[in-house]
This record gives C-alpha cells, sequence and structure tokens, in this order.
C-alpha cells in the first residue's frame, strides 16, 4: 500500500521543525532557509511513496540498505 500526502499544512509543520534545526550556511543565507523533511516524515512506515510534482508523478523508496532511490 503506497502512502499519499495530500495535506499541506502537515508538511508545513515538518519543514518547520526540520528547518529549526537545520545548520545555516552562507548558501543559504544568500537564498533563503533550506527547509528539510525527515524521511521516515514523508515514507510513514511505507517502504515506498508516491510524489506529484509539475503534473508527472515520481516514486520515492527506501533501500534495505538505507539508501533513498526517486524515480520517475
Amino acid at each position: 500500500m503506497q502512502a499519499t500526502l495530500t495535506t499541506a499544512s502537515f508538511l508545513r509543520s515538518s519543514m518547520a521543525s526540520a528547518a529549526a534545526s537545520a545548520p545555516s550556511s552562507s548558501a543559504a543565507a544568500t537564498e533563503g532557509p533550506v527547509l528539510a523533511v525527515d524521511s521516515s516524515a514523508l515514507l510513514q512506515g511505507q517502504k515506498a511513496v508516491a510524489i506529484s510534482h509539475n503534473g508527472s508523478l515520481y516514486r520515492l523508496q527506501a533501500t534495505k540498505l538505507g539508501k533513498l532511490i526517486l524515480t520517475k
């Protein structure tokens, strides 16, 4: 079963909490803060999730070795 994240408020709160603990860099200061989301917040216990981006569907998958694979 694939989990689909559609709630913008969930993503905003996840990004806000991750951004508060993310280190800043000179590049981030120039371009604005880079928001980080923990992979467990995206995967929610699943091995893979579907991500819709600019009208295309992507699959984010966690491997047995703990790597992430993003495919179109």
